[in-house]
């Protein structure tokens, strides 16, 4: 078979979630039965996904317009791909001291690489047992009974575990530049079979361009690994689709696409917990699926059912802790999901002897649909004008809040959530051209698919308009930037950037195929001109984000590593220190380690006696050298972690525009023997 243009294009652009897909399904029971090693996942993770690699492109269709498809648009799109692959790398982060998600996602990734199973034991034997002075628990990992329990869920720390394997801790940061890579390149691919093969490229270049797809895959969030799932699934959603399928019948290749595009929907639940909200208009255009008797219904429905299973296997088993920590927000979640579930499928069953409703039928419905768009996006325009959102929940985001107010010189409101400006982040990010273009290209969309005339477009505008309306009235993040944008980067910037850019190439057809005399030439100005009204802002933002965070933080944990003692157990005697930095050496230096949050000469001295008892090397921590001189029985402490770097900045009313600074310390001393 003759590999055009557009068949290596539509190939190439299912990779990703193919990969990603695979190897989560291999790779999550084997954590759960607590046998995720190097072994395990080359002798059972990599044939499958091999194998994968190997048959679902296969499966794939070509483009509608293949004749047409010129090598350009391919070779543009990997270009992009690779040029975004070699700048997030050059700028990756260094994130493994806990501050936020970055490096709690690291060092939950670096536990599993190396001992391949979940909780994390105390070791409270080999340092102090039972001592009421000490605590075990620490920023993102949770103290339960004698174990520790790490917070979110395993998905990108099991993609993460392959990069440690490969190259150690510098390898699995790189893990997120890579998997960024591969989220432009789905994004191309659901770009190129739903607006075509010629902007293909210019979406590509916008999200590749805009601070937050920069921002969140140089440091290992779990955004990028979402990203590639839930784009890469609309993909093997489009292509299973392409064709009516019978509901009766053996299975064919697009039964089987159908089957991977649920997987890797509800495998972002793995990935993420709050993927469930995103899940649910899925579970609306199955129900739509099963109505009008599609054979590719049931196959994407257990897809959806088994990766679900798998997120939430990885919640309520290995997450639990975490879970309960978010019991306000997910137990609605949770509740609103089922009723969902329940209702759609009572209506499915109600609806079952007449098929789906004939909205087509109804003339002005898609019309009046259309104009509800845009009149919704106006809403978000002037909500800041009306409505002054406030309410964390959280007393300590509060008083974060207020110290940035403070820095910005902003009246003192820490109770403000900021939720009301959240349609004005993502204009900050990509520009007002693509606000207005995008709900242009929206209304028209809806208008059309309510008419019967833009089937492909159906399950993308249900997912991608259902999570940009649930993202923007309701972020539910810490509204500083960049931090905030990762609430965007997932599905809302790029449904902005995939709207306006088929309107784009919709005006553009317009003119060449129904202007007037020298309808070539403005559709071309069309084009360009609207490309770069959409790239100039985007690139301008994206200058705020050049920076590189915590460099250094890989060699000083090195040196600090070598500096403890082959049998020592660390105690940290500050407990704000701790609180950052008792991951790291418990995971990435392989020591028991525990904190006195309040010491004082008798506490210190009982568990450091208790050490030596159990013959160990008792090693304390602290982030001053003052901080140990009383109790180092005359050793000199060291200074073996000493990072005094670039961080991401906080900014509330305006994107970032540069960095700030991080200082990292961390003092040692090995108490002599007695």
């Amino acid at each position: 078979m003759r590999l055009t243009p557009a068949r290596v294009l539509a190939r190439i652009t299912v990779v990703p979630v193919v990969v990603v897909g695979a190897w989560l399904l291999v790779a999550f029971p084997l954590l759960l039965a607590g046998q995720f090693t190097p072994v395990t996942g080359l002798v059972i993770g990599a044939p499958v996904v091999l194998a994968a690699v190997a048959l679902v492109p296969r499966w794939v269709p070509d483009l509608d317009e293949d004749d047409g498809v010129p090598w350009w648009p391919v070779a543009a799109v990997l270009l992009i791909t690779v040029a975004f692959a070699a700048v997030q790398i050059a700028f990756h982060s260094e994130q493994i001291v806990i501050r936020r998600d970055p490096a709690s996602y690291a060092q939950f990734a670096a536990w599993i690489a190396q001992y391949g199973s979940l909780p994390i034991p105390q070791d409270r034997a080999l340092i102090a047992g039972d001592d009421p002075a000490l605590t075990y628990g620490s920023a993102a990992f949770y103290q339960v009974g004698d174990v520790i329990w790490p917070q979110f869920l395993a998905g990108m720390p099991l993609v993460m575990s392959v990069g440690y394997w490969v190259g150690d801790i510098t390898g699995m940061l790189l893990t997120a530049p890579l998997l960024g890579a591969l989220g432009v390149l789905s994004f191309a691919g659901l770009a190129a079979r739903l607006v075509g093969a010629r902007w293909a490229p210019l979406a590509a270049l916008l999200l590749a361009v805009c601070l937050p797809e920069q921002w969140v895959s140089r440091s290992t969030y779990s955004e990028p690994a979402a990203q590639v799932l839930f784009l890469g699934a609309l993909v093997l959603a489009f292509d299973a689709l392409a064709r009516a399928v019978p509901a009766t019948g053996r299975w064919d290749t697009r039964h089987l696409l159908a089957l991977a595009a649920g997987l890797a929907f509800g495998l972002g639940i793995l990935v993420r917990i709050d993927a469930l909200r995103d899940v649910l208009p899925v579970v609306a255009f199955l129900a739509l699926l099963l109505l009008a008797r599609r054979g590719q219904a049931l196959p994407m429905t257990l897809g959806v059912a088994v990766g679900a299973a798998y997120g939430l296997t990885a919640g309520f088993v290995l997450s639990q802790p975490y879970l309960e920590h978010l019991a306000d927000s997910l137990v609605p979640l949770l509740k609103i999901s089922a009723v969902g579930i329940l209702a759609l499928a009572v209506a499915t069953a109600l609806l079952w002897r007449w098929g789906p409703p004939k909205v087509q039928r109804v003339p002005w419905l898609g019309t009046a649909t259309g104009i509800l768009a845009v009149v919704v996006m106006a809403g978000f325009a002037l909500r800041p004008l009306i409505h002054t959102a406030r309410g964390h929940g959280d007393e300590a985001t509060g008083f974060y809040i207020g110290q940035v107010q403070e820095i910005e010189g902003l009246p003192q409101d820490p109770d403000r959530t900021y939720d009301e400006i959240s349609l004005y982040w993502v204009g900050w990010y990509v520009g007002a051209a693509a606000l207005v273009l995008a709900t242009l290209g929206v209304a028209l969309l809806l208008r059309r698919a309510l008419r019967g005339n833009a089937p492909q477009w159906v399950l993308p505008l249900l997912v991608l308009t259902w999570t940009v309306a649930a993202t923007l009235a309701r972020p539910a993040i810490t509204p500083d930037q960049p931090w905030a944008s990762r609430r965007l980067i997932v599905l809302v910037i790029p449904a902005f950037i995939l709207f306006a850019v088929w309107f784009l190439a919709w005006a553009s057809h317009r003119l060449r195929e129904h202007g007037a005399p020298g309808g070539r030439f403005w559709a071309d100005a069309c084009a360009v001109g609207g490309a770069a009204v959409l790239l100039l802002p985007t690139a301008y933002t994206a200058t705020g984000a050049m920076y590189r965070m915590d460099v250094g933080s890989v060699a000083a944990t090195k040196e600090l590593c070598a500096r403890i003692p082959a049998d020592g157990s660390v105690v940290f005697v500050d407990g704000a220190n701790a609180f950052k930095f008792m991951p790291l050496v418990r995971n990435m230096c392989g020591v028991p380690t525990a904190s006195i949050d309040q010491p004082d000469d008798e506490s210190v001295e009982r568990v450091v006696g208790e050490i030596e008892r159990r013959g160990r090397q008792a090693v304390l921590a602290g982030s001053q050298r003052e901080q140990l001189t009383p109790y180092s029985a005359g050793a000199v402490p060291v200074h073996p972690f000493n990072v005094h770097t670039e961080q991401d900045p906080s900014t509330l009313m305006e994107p970032p525009r540069g960095a700030w600074r991080f200082n990292g310390d961390v003092w040692i001393v090995a108490v002599p023997r007695t």
